[in-house]
Order: structure tokens, then C-alpha cells, then sequence
């Protein structure tokens, strides 16, 4: 091989070892920062296709309804923490801000956050629904028809966890 043909064919091969390495580099980057969505129900049994579980430090997005009764606010600051539910299991969800004016119990939200125990979210957004008919439609999928959210007594409620 002569000289010239052997450079061109180093810079060829040097290209596209760089282009590999920052595919590499930017397909790692969005894995970090992807935010899968879950239901309680789909956290604590897998998901109904795959049956995958989310991880333990893991970031998700939870939707549910929260439950009526479970709300809990921290009087000298603003946390708050509060169980969301869909088909009878419940999480429960910490957050540390100013929740959305429409926030409310019985009502569909969604969480962003890190799932720090296996029913422990920590949240770092939550987000209210716009209006009285809209329900996202994750959500109203995953309660099925009529949208009914569980009553739960203070006992169950405590003996959840």
C-alpha cells in the first residue's frame, strides 16, 4: 500500500472511530435523562406487557389519583407527601415545593421524580390536571371505565407501608 492511500485510510478509520464514540457518548446521555412513565399498580407489580419493574434510584413519571385522606403537609415548610393509587395499590409520594393550584385529593396527577424506596417516590415536579373533564390520558387508560378512586380508612392507609 502506498503511503498516500495508507493516510487517507487512517483518516477514514479515525473518523468514524470518532463518530462511533460520540454515538456512544450521546445515547448514554439521554438514557440518563429519559423519564419512564408508571402507574402505582405498574410499579409495584411490572409492567402488564413486560412485567419490568422500575429500579430503586431510578427517575420515573407516576400517574394515579391521590388518594383522599393521605395528604399530609409539613406546617414550617413546603413538603407535603401524599399516596397516589390505580387498581387498589398505592405509593407514596414526598415532594418538597409549591403544588399546582388545581391540586387536590381524588384527583389525577402526575409525579416526576426518583423512586428512592419500592413505594417511595421523591418528587421533583408534580403536575395537575387543566380542568374538570381532562384526565391524562395514561391515567384514565390504566383506572379503566368510570374512574373511580378507592375509599381507604386511616388504618389501611397507615398499614399500607
Amino acid at each position: 500500500m502506498n503511503p498516500r492511500r495508507k493516510k487517507r485510510l487512517t483518516i477514514i478509520v479515525s473518523i468514524i472511530t470518532a463518530i462511533g464514540v460520540i454515538t456512544g457518548l450521546v445515547l448514554y446521555a439521554l438514557s440518563q435523562n429519559i423519564d419512564l412513565f408508571y402507574t402505582p399498580s405498574e410499579i409495584i407489580n411490572g409492567k402488564d406487557d413486560s412485567g419490568i419493574k422500575p429500579i430503586i434510584g431510578q427517575r420515573i413519571r407516576v400517574g394515579g389519583l391521590v388518594v383522599p385522606g393521605s395528604v399530609k403537609r409539613d406546617p414550617d415548610n413546603l413538603k407535603v407527601q401524599f399516596d397516589l393509587t390505580n387498581k387498589g395499590e398505592m405509593i407514596r409520594v414526598k415532594y418538597d415545593g409549591i403544588l399546582p393550584d388545581l391540586f387536590r385529593e381524588g384527583q389525577g396527577i402526575i409525579a416526576n421524580g426518583i423512586l428512592t424506596e419500592s413505594r417511595l417516590l421523591t418528587a421533583s415536579e408534580v403536575l395537575a390536571k387543566h380542568d374538570e373533564n381532562y384526565m391524562p390520558k395514561e391515567i384514565a387508560e390504566s383506572l379503566g371505565e368510570g374512574h373511580k378512586i378507592p375509599e381507604y380508612s386511616e388504618e389501611q392507609l397507615n398499614n399500607k407501608y
